[in-house]
C-alpha cells in the first residue's frame, strides 16, 4: 500500500510539473512550438518597420532582406509604420501571441519596447538593428554603413564646384552623427576646404520636411545633397534645382536622373540569412552583429555618368584601404567643429566611442540638436 501511494505521490507531481512548465500562457510567456532548434518550416519571421515600404530607403532596403529570406523558403510578414513608442509594444505583443517566432523590430526606438516584451516571451528570436541591446534571445544588428558613407563623401569632394556640401539629417542619434562625421572625413580628404551645412528634420520620414531642408541648403550655396533620411525627397529636389544628389538605403538614379551621384547602401539580406540559418543550426547567441565592406552588408552604389571623370578610381583606391584596414576612418589627429582636439594623433576611436557619438567633426557646419 505503501509503495502503491508513493507511486501515485510521484505520477500526480509529474502531471503538476507538466501543468505549471507545459501549458498555455494568456500574457506571459507565449508557447511559440519553439523546443530546441527550429527547422525552416518552423520558422514564422514578423518584421516592423518605421516608415512604408514604398519609401524607396531604410524600410525598402529592409524588406528587400524579408524578401530574400521568403526566397529561402522562409515564412515572413511584415508591419508598417510602427512609431516608436507603446504602439510598438502592443505590435510586438500581438505578433507573440500570433505565435511568430523571429521578429525583426528596424528602428532605434522600438529598442526599448523589444527589451520590455522579449522577457515575456523566451521562446521568441528577437532582433533589433540599429541598436545595443542584448539578451538570452535578444541581438542587434547593423551595418558599417560609415564606411561606405566616407566613400560617398569623396564623391561629394571631387564633384562640389563650390565646396559647400548640404545634408538633410533625420534624428541626433550617434548613428547619423557618426555617419555625417565620416562622410565629411571623406569629403575633406579630396576637398580639404570643403564644409557639410546640417539641417535636421527630427524624423526619420516626412517627404515635405526632408524637401525643404534640401531646397534651404540649395539656397544657401549648396551644390551637391547628401542626406540621412529615408525618401528620395531631397534628390528630387536636387535634380529640379540643377544640382547633384547622393542619396541613401539603396539606388534610386530614377529619382532624379539627372542629379543622382551615388548612395551608401545596406544589404539587409546578408545579415537575415546569416541569423536565419545560425538559428536552424543552433549556433543563435544574443549578441551584436556590426558588419560593413569587407562583410558585403553595406557598400556604395554604381557611380552613375553625373560624376566627374577620376571619381571612380579615388573611390575604389579609398575602399581597398578601408577593407585592408590601411585607412582607419576614426583615427586621430581629429578635432570637432569648435577647433578641440578629440582624438589624438595616433590613436583612433573604439567601437564602443562610435556608438556613442555626440560631436561634429572640424568641417561641419551646424550642431547636435
Amino acid at each position: 500500500m505503501k509503495r502503491f501511494l508513493s507511486l501515485l505521490l510521484v505520477v500526480l507531481m509529474a502531471f503538476t510539473l507538466c501543468l505549471a512548465g507545459c501549458g498555455e500562457s494568456n500574457d506571459d510567456n507565449a508557447d511559440t512550438g519553439n523546443e530546441g532548434n527550429l527547422t525552416k518550416e518552423d520558422i514564422k519571421a514578423a518584421f516592423l518597420y518605421v516608415g512604408p515600404i514604398g519609401d524607396l530607403g531604410y524600410s525598402y532596403a529592409h524588406d528587400q532582406g524579408r524578401l530574400a529570406l521568403e526566397a529561402m523558403g522562409i515564412t515572413t510578414h511584415y508591419v508598417e509604420n510602427v512609431p516608436e513608442s507603446s504602439d510598438c509594444e502592443a505590435t510586438l505583443r500581438q505578433l507573440c501571441d500570433e505565435v511568430y517566432n523571429v521578429i525583426y523590430a528596424t528602428s532605434f526606438g522600438h529598442g526599448e519596447w523589444v527589451e520590455k516584451v522579449a522577457k515575456d516571451y523566451p521562446d521568441v528570436y528577437f532582433g533589433h538593428a540599429t541598436g545595443y541591446i542584448t539578451g538570452d534571445n535578444v541581438g542587434n544588428y547593423m551595418g558599417r554603413v560609415y564606411e561606405a558613407r566616407y566613400l560617398a563623401g569623396i564623391v561629394a569632394g571631387l564633384n562640389s564646384e563650390s565646396g559647400k556640401v548640404g545634408y538633410v539629417a533625420a534624428m541626433p542619434i550617434a548613428e547619423v552623427i557618426r555617419g555625417i562625421n565620416a562622410f565629411t572625413l571623406g569629403l575633406r580628404s579630396v576637398n580639404p576646404d570643403a564644409t557639410v551645412e546640417v539641417i535636421w528634420t527630427n524624423t526619420w520620414f516626412d517627404v515635405t520636411l526632408e524637401r525643404n531642408a534640401a531646397l534651404e541648403l540649395i539656397n544657401k550655396g549648396c551644390d551637391v545633397i547628401a542626406q540621412h533620411c529615408d525618401s528620395t525627397a531631397p534628390q528630387v529636389a536636387a535634380g529640379e534645382k540643377g544640382v547633384l544628389a547622393i542619396g541613401y538605403n539603396s539606388s534610386t538614379p530614377t529619382a532624379a536622373p539627372d542629379a543622382y551621384l551615388t548612395a551608401p547602401l545596406f544589404h539587409w539580406d546578408v545579415y537575415y540569412k546569416q541569423n536565419i540559418e545560425a538559428i536552424i543550426n543552433g549556433t543563435w547567441k544574443g549578441e551584436s552583429y556590426w558588419e560593413g565592406l569587407s562583410a558585403g552588408m553595406v557598400s556604395l552604389d554604381t557611380l552613375t555618368d553625373n560624376c566627374a571623370e577620376g571619381t571612380a578610381e579615388a573611390v575604389a583606391e579609398a575602399e581597398e584601404a578601408i577593407k585592408s584596414g590601411e585607412l582607419k576612418i576614426f583615427a586621430g589627429e581629429l578635432k570637432d567643429n569648435t577647433g578641440a582636439v578629440r582624438v589624438e594623433a595616433g590613436a583612433e576611436m573604439t567601437d564602443a566611442e562610435l556608438q556613442s557619438f555626440d560631436w561634429l567633426v572640424e568641417g561641419v557646419i551646424g550642431s547636435i540638436n
